[in-house]
């Protein structure tokens, strides 16, 4: 079975918008034993989405579309479609009724514009949205439903609105189900994402590739995919004995990486290391130059992450370095803000003064300009205190500043991770 997928929006050919619908569908429909033959982004023009559409339906077997359901002028999917099958719109009741609902029980106006939404083409059935207005569709085509194509085959069309808010939970509750039910996968296929961080892409494959090839005859996947700070092996076996297999593989991935393995799935590392804290009863505190917050942001995006962070101070001057801190004045005149002997006091500093078991602590230069010959741009010290030791690291992440911030939380992340382990 063949399923290819279309993503609508200017703003998305612009560049304004990250396309991640497009890798949320194909993560959810990869795991659930799919695969999508092909993805496409097409603007707002109802000429652009029937063109996708035409070709899609004469390929595919089941084409998901996102975005263009909405009630404004470019939300043109829904119009597009029904004029390309040759289908009449029609006001189904129960949509209606559920977007009059929707703005009575949050004690707003409803735009008239909004009722376009309960407009649907004729013989779709109707996919619920429980978190915004605009429905999704399922429509059964093909057998000449288009009249210039070459469909000749029952095909299915399902259109979900663009918001990730509304497009997830519909199409985990209103079409994968379904999808599973009517289009069963054809074997057991079980994937498993080994994430890990302190080594290189190419580097993690010499070491684990040639081990993984001597297993399961050929019948094992294997991916990578890399991003700043951190790669994942992607596992991936069909049939009887993909468990197994599967199983096998990330003996030998988990052998060869060793403590370079944080987690599993869609874990991120903040989330692994507030759990450690967490099991440990153990808190910490963030002392930030360079990453600017971004320390502290990562670590309160976790779920439960006030039983463990006890607070961060981002003490940008060297003046608040000292005064908020405790570092020394001959520490910044003997050796600059941006050393190891600063990173050590931050840290120390923090743990002290915040009353927490560990503290992380960074100081460097992001760039692009400041550094010198001695310390050049990309230059970073993070330094860990803990109830036993202090640990400082001297790193270089030579990136731009987004980047530079990313990779450096995540050192520091996986430096209170290893310690804690």
């Amino acid at each position: 079975m063949q399923i290819e997928l279309i993503n609508t929006g200017t703003e998305l050919m612009r560049g304004d918008v990250l396309n991640t619908d497009h890798q949320w569908l194909c993560r959810q429909l990869a795991d659930a034993g799919y695969t999508v033959a092909r993805q496409v982004a097409v603007d707002d023009g109802a000429a652009h989405i029937q063109e996708a559409a035409r070709e899609a339906l004469g390929r595919a077997d089941i084409v998901i579309t996102s975005g263009g359901l909405g009630p404004t002028s470019d939300d043109l999917t829904r119009d597009a479609i029904a004029d390309l099958l040759g289908r009449r719109l029609i006001e189904d009741a129960s949509v209606r009724a559920r977007i009059d609902a929707w703005f009575a029980a949050r004690n707003r106006p409803q735009p008239p514009a909004t009722r376009i939404q309960a407009m649907v083409p004729e013989g779709a059935i109707v996919i619920p949205n429980t978190h915004g207005t605009a429905p999704g569709l399922r429509m059964r085509c093909g057998h000449g439903s288009i009249a210039d194509s070459t469909v000749a085959a029952d095909k299915w069309l399902i259109m979900l609105p663009g918001p990730p808010r509304e497009l997830q939970p519909m199409f985990l509750e209103g079409v994968l189900p379904w999808l599973k039910a009517a289009f069963p996968p054809p074997g057991p296929t079980v994937c498993r994402i080994l994430r890990s961080t302190g080594l290189g892409e190419s580097v993690i494959q010499e070491m684990v590739g040639e081990p993984l090839s001597k297993l399961g005859g050929g019948g094992l996947e294997v991916g990578y995919c890399a991003r700043p700070g951190e790669v994942d092996v992607r596992l991936t076996a069909c049939g009887a004995a993909a468990e197994a297999l599967v199983a096998d593989a990330e003996t030998v991935v988990r052998g060869q990486l060793g403590d370079h393995v944080f987690g599993v799935g869609g874990e991120v590392l903040e989330q692994v290391v507030v759990r450690l804290l967490t099991n440990r009863r153990r808190t910490v505190a963030a002392a930030e130059s360079c990453t600017g917050g971004r320390l502290s942001s990562r670590i309160t995006d976790v779920p439960g992450a006030s039983d463990v962070f006890v607070g961060g101070a981002v003490t940008y001057s060297n003046d608040l370095k000292q005064r908020m801190l405790g570092v020394r004045s001959e520490t910044l005149a003997a050796h600059g803000a941006v050393s190891e002997a600063a990173a050590r006091e931050m840290a120390e500093g923090a743990r002290a003064r915040l009353g927490a078991d560990y503290a992380l602590a960074t100081t460097g230069i992001a760039g692009p300009s400041g550094g010198t010959e001695t310390k050049p741009v990309g230059t970073v010290f993070i330094a860990m205190a803990g109830p036993d030791r202090t640990l400082v690291r001297h790193e270089w992440n030579r990136f731009d500043r987004e980047t530079f911030k990313r990779v450096t939380t995540q050192q520091a992340l996986d430096l209170l991770r290893r310690e804690l382990l």
